[in-house]
């Protein structure tokens, strides 16, 4: 079931005063797609804690991603999964973690803002930027 899964750098700015961020990811998500429970988890900390939203406010905006997307539960598969891809391509622990979900989840494209665009992972998954200039 190839399908679009999304890292949480993305999804934030659907909360911050970036128009045309904003609008790039409304339409990538209109389109569904996958996020796991730790992406919920990161917006609602960075919703809080740097943006400063209230609890309605960042409530609001995890109905409506679980709405629109599949989540994808953390389980000790993608935890162990994420550990070898954190070793074998040299990404960040947590971004090993939403790349494991990822291909848990049967996905083939991953948007991420701040991962190595163009990185193929294990012959599934490609990282794309969707902020990226043409």
């Amino acid at each position: 079931m190839p399908g679009s899964f999304f890292d949480t750098n993305v999804l934030v700015y659907l909360m911050l005063d970036d128009d045309a961020k904003a609008e790039t990811a409304e339409k990538l998500i209109a389109n569904g797609g996958t996020i796991s429970v730790q992406v919920l988890n990161e917006i609602a900390n960075v919703g809080r804690r740097k943006r400063q939203r209230s609890w309605a406010e960042v409530r609001a905006l995890l109905g409506t991603l679980t709405e629109l997307l599949h989540v994808e539960p953390l389980t000790t598969a993608i935890h162990v999964l994420g550990v070898g891809l954190s070793e074998r391509y040299r990404i960040a622990v947590y971004d090993a973690m939403i790349v494991a979900a990822a291909l848990s989840s049967g996905c083939d494209t991953l948007w991420s803002e701040d991962m190595q665009d163009g990185l193929f992972i294990e012959k599934q998954l490609v990282i794309r930027n969707p902020f990226r200039p043409a």
